[in-house]
């Protein structure tokens, strides 16, 4: 594989001062990686450039049959100054898993790693301090060929771009409130569900809009053939705490193989707390619930790292969690997964990769 050339900027932009609210998503660094394919080329040209508009043919098949993929991680900077990122192995694994259901060609493991440090590095003073925030970090491959017609792309990108974010939730580590969807489906085993493609996103837009007018931040699913047995909420994974006992959704092809979930899980094991990868209804949910044998809910994903659950709605019934408060193994989570992310905690091998 070639070596990643970079051409710096020569009009930085206006760095978000440390005081400034960060929100989500909204602001980017000055630069990207961009890298191309071509059937029997291969991967080619990775490099690092300012941060641009794309010029795209209308035709390409991105924009008409949703060939795309991405991914979801962060950068953090240590009071010692080091750089570190937090299992970025999991998620190069889980982009060519997705890679591999969409037919898009691979990413070579080491140029992906080796795109994710060096456009760190470059913009490395983008990466805020302030408690609650860090780089976010999203690689995506589109498809490009100018082609009108359904099959595999012969041409794609693969780029990752740069954002320096606050909280995910507006309400930080606030308990929210998630509407349990009875109306609408988002994916079945078979499909797409656990590939992280923007078609799986699209999918639950309608929901979420319906679940924001009532006022819930998310929307929980349910599967899609029985319409009884709880999948994943739009942007994270799900954790029940019933009777001492974690709960979570087992993987079954149509749920998503979050990193953080397999981090919980992890630490959860490690902590002797009973832990519990399984189907879960509706039903036994909401009886947990009126019973109080609930004793937290929270979800689990890289945007908002652990965001606990404070009420559940389920058609015309509301039921509160925990007093609509955080739990105590929730907030052990939180401060273990955030720790070992700002290099405070000495965490499990692997799991913290340092940018150098």
């Amino acid at each position: 594989m070639e070596a990643i050339r970079i051409e710096k900027t020569k009009n930085p932009k206006e760095k978000p001062g440390q005081d400034n609210p960060l929100v989500f998503g909204t602001i980017f660094t000055d630069h990207m990686f961009e890298m191309d394919y071509e059937k029997g080329k291969g991967w080619y040209d990775p490099r690092i450039v300012p941060y641009h508009p794309l010029s795209l043919d209308p035709s390409a098949m991105v924009f008409h049959y949703g060939q795309t993929m991405f991914e979801g991680l962060k950068a953090y900077k240590a009071e010692d100054g080091r750089i570190l990122l937090f299992r970025p192995n999991k998620n190069i694994e889980r982009a060519n898993r997705s890679n591999r259901r969409l037919c898009i060609p691979e990413i070579p493991e080491d140029i992906f790693m080796e795109a994710l440090k060096e456009l760190v590095k470059t913009d490395a003073d983008w990466i805020p301090t302030k408690p609650g925030t860090s780089l976010y970090i999203r690689p995506f491959v589109i498809a490009t060929d100018p082609f009108l017609g359904v099959r595999p792309s012969d041409t794609y990108k693969f780029m990752i771009i740069l954002s320096p974010v606050g909280p995910y939730y507006e309400s930080g580590l606030d308990p929210v409130k998630i509407w349990i969807e009875d109306e609408y489906v988002r994916a079945v085993k078979g499909g797409i569900g656990e590939a992280k493609t923007g078609g799986n996103y699209a999918a639950s837009l309608a929901s979420q809009v319906k679940a924001h007018d009532e006022g819930y931040a998310q929307v929980l699913w349910l599967d899609g053939v029985h319409r009884k047995y709880i999948e994943e909420v739009g942007a994270m994974n799900i954790f029940f705490k019933i009777n001492g006992t974690v709960v979570t959704p087992a993987l079954n092809g149509s749920i998503l193989a979050g990193v953080t979930r397999d981090s919980v899980i992890a630490l959860c094991k490690e902590w002797n707390v009973p832990v519990e990868e399984r189907q879960i209804s509706v039903d036994e949910v909401i009886d947990a619930a009126r019973t109080g044998a609930m004793e937290e809910c929270f979800g689990s994903g890289t945007a908002a790292v652990v965001s606990p659950v404070g009420e559940l709605r389920f058609e015309q019934e509301k039921m509160e969690i925990h007093g609509g408060r955080i739990g105590e193994l929730t907030q052990k989570i939180y401060d273990t997964i955030t720790g070992i992310q700002l290099g405070k905690i000495k965490g499990p091998e692997g799991w913290s990769v340092e940018v150098k």
